[in-house]
């Protein structure tokens, strides 16, 4: 095997990814990004390159040689911030953990180091990788050594060899040293010959060669360059040995200590999930793929032949992992090719389609617990034929999304396996592949097929112990089985139930829409005085800020700001802003709601089947895609009419069912404040009482503009807004809305003193937590930065109310489902959106669907204010409001 090596500039790429990526911090707080953008590159490098050796080099804080010289040299660097400088020691430790080797030593830069031991490596027959940031390291390019400069942060490289060099910049890579010599080095401090820029250096290297040679010809050159040069020889002298790379450092090494890949996977594997990398282990296992300390487990898969044997091990067992294969189609009568099956973990069996009934007493069994990964697919894929999947009790992707609800993966089985059992499991996209190329399941060969999903079986088998006491340990045990489990069976069915759409109505509509973005358009021209792309934002930012002359609220790279922010504050300023407003807010609608439900009605029944997410948000709630019916827009009339298009069935009514202010009644309940308390006892109406409170007159004396403002107060302080987003809501003067805030907290103290509570303990231990102890977890409340640790507090503050509300629709939804289940009702749950649920209900079983619903969502939990439901019945979603 070839002999390569990789060394890296570790102060150049942590600099670089430190300020290339977001703030990120671990549960603890640390500050990660650094580190995560240094990691993410070094494996894209192993995987790419397949180096043999690995180094990496430091700086060292003492003065080098350069700074002798020179004592200007890297003058006016900013300090660096203790964000990155706390990132350091971690990075260092996790190499070390990787077994990576690491030099530093005083009196010479990493530079210097990368330059001597490439030399080496070279002359000793390496194939060299360099990586950095620092286009100074191109003057080590040659036949042996190739020069990674990183780009777009760190997530790029750009390669230099001797012979690419010559091509892009016409010298060579030595030749690097003299132009930098002439140009100097502002982020340096190397002052080189003043005047002298690059095209004006390039120029000269390429006819003189070098720095000597220029001076060596000087009368030769003409005009103010060469008057430049002769009054600065010594600034370009000494620039040039500033910049030339030391390639015989006094640094002690043997070639043999930097070879790569002798590291434990459980060490690394470990600092990755201290650190919070858990979206890098699945790279860890293809990193590993050829270790022996990575355990790719294979289990035997054989046909399932003896049938009546198998039921009676399940039965003996009361355990099933099941895993499902389905080929692509529509949700209501998608084809099963395989079902995957295991009572121990240890031998899989599948069964094909034909034999689908043969084992239905066991799938519908309410005593067998259906254990695996992505159960709700299973669920959904046994009902075109009929079969219910009972007694769903362990999915290793919602424990873990209990466990780490801010994983940066989607919970897939690859991450999960090698987090928990340090293995080797394929993602999706590496079985199937991706984009146009990407294959169905039907397209792999049984031996791959079958390969993977044992692997999926075989890390359920042993996760789950794992996770179990995980959750446990931190109380949410409770939370999986009671409610996260059997939600699993709502939604599923809510799925494949789907919701009915009026196809010829959503076209009227998108009829509508057109005529009226027309005429909005005609009228910006208008006021415009030219045609123009509207959607365009930079020429819309020419016609509003040059054209109009509006003031500039904002700037960008590219031009002018044009986002909804800025139009909000200019809107008193022209007649087009309110246009050019609604104008997007109608192209949205159309694009999104009826172009985009029109592609996705279901041919079969005419309805839509919305996926509903269960791990996705970090708070809780549950979310939906295509469509998102969460995000339809209801405080234009225009919008709401979108609701018009989702209706009953034939011989159906919607019975639309809506928490009245539920996360006000669990901030009450939470932060024990007898006021807010009383207020809702007595059905007072909330927001009349805070303006009560707040602007101190009498409940029978507020305006509505007063209880509006005392709406957006109450609601502001569940989201942990300050004064100033408060002032931005209301179009106050920021002290007015200090003042606001002041008056809720001394009429509401319970309240405040709840508050500093959350944000105490979430400062101490990182996490909040809900009334089912669900666990948020805020590293960025120890952030810093200050702006980074007030959005912890906002989200501290918030994320316990709306994680409740959360935590209580979900029971709500559940003993909905099963009550209409257990009293054989046909109606069904179709919908959930955010404090809502929607049953279509039978014509003929609306009176007992209405007290079913109202019953169970307003006795959901138990909380010392009422849980209030409001109730409405509709053909349409739009009727029912």
């Amino acid at each position: 095997m070839d002999k390569t090596l990789v060394i890296i500039d570790g102060n150049s790429i942590i600099n670089r990814a430190f300020y290339a990526l977001p703030e990120m911090s671990n549960k603890e707080g640390l500050k990660t990004n650094a580190i995560y953008g240094f990691t993410n590159m070094l494996l894209k490098i192993i995987d790419t390159y397949n180096p043999t050796h690995i180094s990496v080099a430091f700086d060292r804080k003492a003065p080098t040689f350069r700074h002798i010289e020179f004592k200007e040299y890297k003058a006016g660097r900013k300090k660096m911030p203790d964000e990155l400088r706390e990132q350091f020691e971690p990075l260092k430790n996790l190499l070390d953990k990787f077994n990576i080797h690491r030099l530093e030593i005083d009196g010479y830069e990493a530079d210097d180091i990368i330059g001597t031991v490439s030399k080496i490596a070279e002359d000793n027959g390496f194939k060299v990788y360099i990586v950095t940031g620092d286009k100074d390291a191109i003057q080590l390019a040659s036949n042996k050594t190739t020069t990674l400069i990183t780009k777009k942060g760190v997530g790029e490289v750009e390669e230099y060899d001797y012979d690419s060099v010559i091509e892009k910049y016409e010298m060579t890579p030595t030749q690097f040293i003299d132009l930098k010599g002439l140009m100097g080095d502002k982020s340096d401090n190397i002052p080189g010959v003043p005047g002298i820029g690059e095209k004006t250096g390039i120029k000269l290297i390429k006819e003189f060669s070098s720095i000597e040679g220029i001076f060596d010809n000087i009368e030769s050159i003409k005009g103010s360059t060469k008057k430049k040069l002769e009054e600065n020889k010594e600034l370009a002298i000494m620039s040039k040995k500033l910049a030339t790379i030391i390639r015989n450092v006094p640094v002690e090494f043997k070639l043999e200590e930097l070879e790569y890949g002798n590291y434990n996977t459980d060490d690394v594997l470990e600092i990755f999930k201290y650190l919070g990398f858990t979206s890098l282990i699945p790279r860890l296992g293809n990193l590993d793929e050829n270790r022996e300390s990575v355990n790719e487990v294979n289990l035997e898969v054989s046909k399932l032949e003896d049938i009546d044997e198998f039921i009676n091990k399940i039965k003996e067992n009361n355990e099933l992992i099941i895993k499902t294969v389905t080929r692509e189609g529509n949700i209501l009568d998608k084809r099963i090719m395989y079902i995957f099956l295991s009572f121990d973990g240890k031998k899989v069996y599948y069964i094909e389609e034909n034999d689908i009934h043969k084992l239905e007493s066991i799938f519908t069994s309410n005593e067998i617990k259906k254990l695996g990964y992505n159960l709700k697919d299973d669920y959904i894929a046994f009902r075109p034929y009929g079969i219910k999947l009972e007694n769903i009790y362990f999915d290793i992707t919602i424990a873990e999304y209990l466990i780490d609800s801010m994983s940066s993966t989607s919970y897939e089985c690859s991450a999960i396996a090698m987090k928990y059992l340090t293995k080797k499991v394929k993602t999706k996209e590496e079985l199937l592949g991706k984009g146009v190329k990407a294959k169905k399941y039907q397209d792999l060969d049984f031996e791959e097929l079958s390969i993977h999903i044992s692997q999926i079986i075989d890390t359920v088998k042993n996760v789950m112990p794992v996770m179990e006491e995980n959750l446990k340990e931190s109380d949410m045990d409770g939370l999986l089985y009671h409610v996260e489990m059997p939600l699993v069976e709502v939604l599923a069915d809510m799925e494949y139930e789907g919701m009915k759409v009026d196809k010829e109505k959503l076209n009227e509509l998108g009829l509508q829409f057109k005529e009226i973005i027309k005429k909005l358009e005609s009228e910006i021209y208008e006021i415009s005085g030219e045609e123009f792309n509207i959607n365009s934002p930079k020429q819309l930012g020419v016609i509003l800020f040059e054209k109009l002359g509006l003031p500039v609220i904002k700037k960008t790279k590219t031009g002018y700001s044009t986002n909804a922010e800025v139009l909000d504050k200019l809107k008193d300023q022209s007649p087009i802003i309110d246009k050019i407003t609604e104008y997007r807010q109608i192209v949205k609608l159309n694009s999104t709601y009826v172009e985009g439900l029109l592609s996705i009605i279901n041919p079969i029944d005419g309805r839509i089947h919305s996926s509903f997410n269960q791990t996705i948000t970090t708070t809780g709630r549950i979310s939906s895609t295509e469509p998102n019916l969460q995000n339809i827009p209801v405080k234009l009339e225009m919008g709401r009419n979108i609701r018009k298009v989702f209706i009953s069935d034939k011989g159906c009514k919607l019975v639309d069912a809506d928490y009245s202010q539920v996360e006000l009644r669990v901030l009450a309940h939470m932060s024990q404040d007898e006021t807010m308390i009383d207020a809702f006892k007595h059905n007072e109406d909330i927001h009349t009482k805070t303006a009560s409170q707040v602007f101190n007159v009498s409940m029978d004396e507020v305006t509505s503009k007063q209880r509006s403002d005392a709406k957006a107060v109450n609601f502001g302080i569940v989201y942990g807004k300050s004064d100033f987003g408060l002032s931005e809501d209301l179009h106050i003067p920021v002290k007015q809305a200090k003042e606001y805030i002041e008056n809720y907290f001394n009429k509401y103290n319970k309240i405040k003193e709840f508050m500093d509570n959350i944000i105490d303990n979430a400062s101490d231990s990182g996490y909040v937590t809900t009334i089912l102890n669900r666990r948020r977890y805020i590293p960025e409340i120890k952030s810093s930065n200050f702006m980074l640790r007030n959005a912890g507090k906002r989200a501290a503050m918030n994320a316990p109310i709306q994680g409740s509300a959360a935590d209580i629709i979900k029971i709500a939804m559940i003993n909905v489902y099963k009550k209409l289940e257990k009293n054989n009702l046909k109606s069904k749950l179709i919908l959930q959106v955010h404090d809502e649920l929607i049953v279509e209900a039978i014509d003929s079983e609306i009176e007992i669907v209405k007290k079913i619903v109202k019953d169970e969502m307003e006795n959901a939990v138990c909380l010392d204010v009422n849980l209030d439901v409001d109730l409405n019945i509709g053909d349409s979603w739009y009727d029912t409001k």
